[in-house]
């Protein structure tokens, strides 16, 4: 090093260890936080507490989990707690920083598939406590829920279905593809799969509740960017919304939130009431045909999938350039599911640079947004 030191740096620099009170080292000089305890819960005896304290109906999480391949289980988390963990510390969640929600290449303020699923994972947890479900589960479900989206939202979809039998959904790319060396429990993956309301439903309460939590987050906080971003109005929005849920982003969360634990726990049902329900297919059909359709995204969507189409070609032509974690066989349905495994996994700025250094891209076909002076 060069230089003095700032006197913040030769503070920083003097923590390197703690401060010793008697044999024990606290991370500052007058910690006085205290905890009385006979020893720590372990995870048997966590999972004794679930039993007495969630609803009947609730998922239990009981030793490793089921999983594709068995695990000891750890000495004190929860099944569904190491999932959420593992979701967390995974590349594919923080790949989501870099991939879009609605606007490719956010600005500073606006969501991306990572803050969204952070979202989800809010709102989830809300409605799980109300109703004594298995937040740890929830969360798992929630984090993970949109690890299988390519590049661009949902045009990636439409990009890379050509080349998968049946076609691309995120959904279960996520679950089956990108999730699987996680070896998440099956409750975990299921919830991930089945998240979609065009999917069959999950397999449990906490995968239900995740499926609603999505669509509450996703249509308040797209509202909310677009509504920044000068694409529509708080008075542009159905009567219906207005009325039931108002204009920001904390009283439409609060509505709908309340309207699912309301309902659930009169009625059984994880659902909303009518009035409820109508508001959030008004607001999502507003959303549909102020924001998701107008034409700046549409062209935007044609960009995205003309775009990834061309790298998925290039790559089956070009499988040498295919990491070698993909590589594991030469033939053309492998080359071709290796490509699009690649390309899926890419985030909005790499698949736009891949596509200039590997392709010559003309930078007017680019999706727009994109600083073309930076990497």
């Amino acid at each position: 090093m060069t230089g003095e030191l700032s006197e913040q740096e030769r503070r920083w620099g003097s923590t390197m260890r703690g401060h010793r009170v008697g044999d024990v080292e606290t991370a500052h000089a007058d910690s006085a936080a205290a905890v009385s305890l006979e020893g720590p819960l372990s995870r048997v005896e966590r999972e004794e507490l679930e039993d007495r304290l969630l609803a009947p109906e609730a998922t239990r999480a009981r030793g490793a989990g089921r999983r594709l391949v068995e695990e000891a289980p750890d000495p004190r988390r929860t099944c569904f707690e190491r999932d959420r963990d593992r979701i967390l510390h995974a590349t594919a969640f923080r790949r989501l920083a870099g991939k879009t929600q609605v606007f490719v290449f956010p600005d500073d303020h606006q969501r991306t598939r990572l803050t969204h699923a952070l979202e989800v994972a809010q709102v989830a947890r809300s409605i799980a406590r109300s109703l004594r479900l298995n937040v740890p589960l929830v969360e798992a479900i929630a984090l993970g829920h949109d690890c299988g989206h390519g590049p661009g939202g949902h045009a990636s979809e439409a990009a890379l279905s050509p080349y998968v039998p049946g076609g691309f959904d995120h959904a279960v790319w996520g679950a089956d593809v990108t999730l699987t060396p996680l070896n998440l429990c099956r409750e975990t993956l299921d919830g991930i799969r089945n998240h979609s309301w065009s999917r069959p439903a999950p397999a449990t309460p906490e995968g239900e509740v995740v499926s609603w939590a999505d669509r509450i987050a996703y249509l308040c906080h797209d509202f909310e960017d677009a509504v920044s971003a000068g694409v529509v109005t708080g008075d542009d929005l159905p009567d219906t919304v207005r009325e039931f849920a108002g204009t920001s982003r904390r009283r439409q969360l609060a509505a709908f939130i309340d309207a699912v634990v309301t309902t659930t726990r009169r009625t059984g049902i994880i659902g909303m009431h009518a009035d409820a329900a109508a508001a959030l297919s008004d607001f999502r059909t507003f959303n549909y045909e102020r924001i998701y359709l107008r034409p700046a995204s549409r062209e935007q969507a044609h960009r995205v999938v003309e775009l990834l189409r061309a790298l998925v070609d290039h790559l089956r032509r070009r499988p040498d350039r295919l990491p070698d974690r993909l590589r594991h066989d030469d033939g053309e349905d492998a080359v071709t599911r290796a490509a699009v495994e690649w390309v899926a996994g890419m985030t909005d700025r790499y698949a736009v640079r891949a596509g200039r250094e590997w392709l010559d891209y003309d930078p007017r076909r680019l999706p727009r947004g994109v600083d073309l002076g930076r990497d």
